[in-house]
């Protein structure tokens, strides 16, 4: 492809999250937006007229007139307009989870390869100011919990909790355990939608280190908090608040409820993920570099997330008769 001296980027996809990213593309120099596309006309035309550039209403008419989009169409949608731009020699930033099937992630995967094009895979969490300065305090962690509740949204609906939020949770413990899964077992069900709107997994690896992990999107409340557990303390983040709690072993502290044991709080109010997340996929067509989420964690994580969508849906079949 032509070299440019701004990257020529569109957006795939501007409702709530797509709407979002194209504003991010608008504000950042190094980029050229070149347009948006939705096949809702009425949408597109109104989010390009916000950010200023060109509605599209079909995605293969961006063909060759862009270096790197963003995927934010339904979860279905995600292997078949990734792929189609791969092959046409566009890197790619997909929405979480990189495809709906382990199957179609290995496809997009070895497309890209094969193109020497750049997946990366939207968990946002990532970025999330809190995680990245937990990471320095994160070692061979022993036990994680992780609690992720939503108030009902029909956004999303379209998979499973576990593929909509729990796979947030699956990507951050995978990354943080780096060790293989030995043991899942997972239980949900769904309640307003025909996919399980509300799961628990408890997941156990090979070094050890076991999790369990909770997703509901019909709560009364929202939170999203992780907590972890290692020989050297304890870590808590809250990704609503971005604020770490951090607590290791001290004397003479009386700030702590634990004898023995100091403990720090930290808030990280500042820091934009979205806008975290998309820059370093700029730095990455820009670089070549691997980016921080590569196509094969997302396929580890969503590998995870069939798995425990397949036990949910085969033991309320069976309890449905």
């Amino acid at each position: 492809m032509e070299k440019h001296e701004k990257i020529r980027a569109a957006v795939i996809g501007v409702g709530y999250l797509g709407r979002f990213h194209a504003q991010k593309y608008a504000a950042i120099d190094s980029v050229e937006l070149v347009g948006i596309v939705d096949i809702n006309h009425k949408r597109a035309d109104a989010v390009a007229k916000e950010v200023g550039c060109d509605p599209y209403y079909d995605f293969t008419d961006l063909f060759g007139k862009v270096d790197a989009v963003s995927i934010a169409v339904q979860t279905p949608y995600h292997h078949e307009i990734a792929k189609a731009f791969l092959e046409n020699n566009t890197d790619v930033l997909i929405e979480k989870p990189i495809a709906l099937t382990v199957n179609e992630a290995d496809d997009l995967i070895e497309t890209a390869e094969k193109k020497n094009c750049i997946i990366q895979v939207g968990h946002l969490e990532r970025f999330n100011p809190a995680v990245v300065a937990a990471r320095g305090m994160i070692s061979d962690p022993i036990f994680i919990e992780c609690n992720r509740l939503a108030i009902y949204q029909p956004r999303g609906s379209d998979v499973s909790v576990v593929h909509d939020l729990m796979i947030h949770d699956i990507d951050l413990i995978q990354t943080f355990v780096h060790a293989p899964i030995s043991y899942c077992h997972a239980l949900g069900t769904p309640v307003v939608t025909d996919n399980a709107d509300i799961a628990n997994a408890h997941i156990e690896f090979e070094n050890g280190a076991v999790a369990n992990v909770t997703a509901s999107r019909i709560s009364n409340k929202s939170e999203r908090k992780i907590r972890i557990f290692q020989k050297d303390g304890y870590i808590a983040i809250d990704f609503a608040n971005r604020s770490i709690t951090h607590i290791r072993p001290a004397s003479g502290d009386d700030n702590c409820p634990i004898p023995g044991m100091h403990m720090e709080v930290h808030e990280f109010l500042e820091g934009d993920a979205l806008e975290a997340e998309i820059r370093s996929f700029l730095s990455c067509v820009s670089s070549r570099n691997a980016p921080e989420v590569t196509g094969r964690m997302g396929r580890e994580a969503l590998k995870t997330a069939v798995s425990i969508t397949a036990q949910i849906e085969a033991a309320v079949k069976k309890f449905r008769g």
